[in-house]
């Protein structure tokens, strides 16, 4: 399926993917929970192969860009104008600002960064339902989104950010196998 460009669409894509995800964290073994998380042999570029070294990491990004869209929207709709990246955050600096969100977990649990992704994906979901098609994936509907949709951050903040963690959680299941038990 391509990248959602309706509401049903992207209740269905969103779903899928999570249930993807959720299927795939509850068969990890206890060797890849416990095998930190190393690309360096990779060639993988982007910032967050190096910055994320477990489940945890993961599991809380996703959980603090939920929190990101759910403010964002919240405080728009309350006529409290906010960018969606929080200050002094932009497009180009925003890798900064996930390693603040890494910085500020290390001491959270695995159990609690399941709980609290679990917990944020069921808000992002209701608050998905409240929005009609056109209000989500037209432009313009809502001054404070910009020139793009509602949608698409949406989109991108559910199944499309789970297809990337996805993606990452099968990298680390193939490389944890060349660890020689110890």
């Amino acid at each position: 399926m391509g990248r959602p460009t309706t509401k049903t669409d992207l209740l269905t894509a969103a779903t899928t993917n999570y249930e993807k995800l959720i299927e795939l964290i509850s068969n990890l073994t206890e060797k890849e929970l416990s095998t930190p998380f190393d690309f360096s042999n990779e060639k993988k570029k982007e910032a967050h192969w190096k910055r994320d070294k477990n489940l945890r990491d993961i599991l809380i990004h996703l959980y603090e860009w939920h929190e990101l869209l759910l403010h964002w929207v919240h405080s728009n709709q309350n006529g409290d104008k906010k960018p969606f990246l929080p200050e002094p955050y932009n497009w180009r600096t925003y890798g900064d600002m996930n390693i603040k969100f890494w910085e500020k977990h290390q001491s959270t649990s695995l159990e609690d960064a399941k709980l609290l992704f679990q917990k944020s994906h069921s808000e992002v979901m209701k608050l998905t339902e409240t929005f009609s098609n056109e209000e989500l994936f037209s432009k313009g509907v809502y001054p404070w989104v910009g020139g793009s949709t509602l949608g698409s951050y949406f989109v991108s903040n559910t199944s499309s950010h789970y297809e990337w963690a996805i993606k990452k959680l099968k990298a680390h299941k193939k490389i944890v196998p060349r660890y020689k038990e110890s």
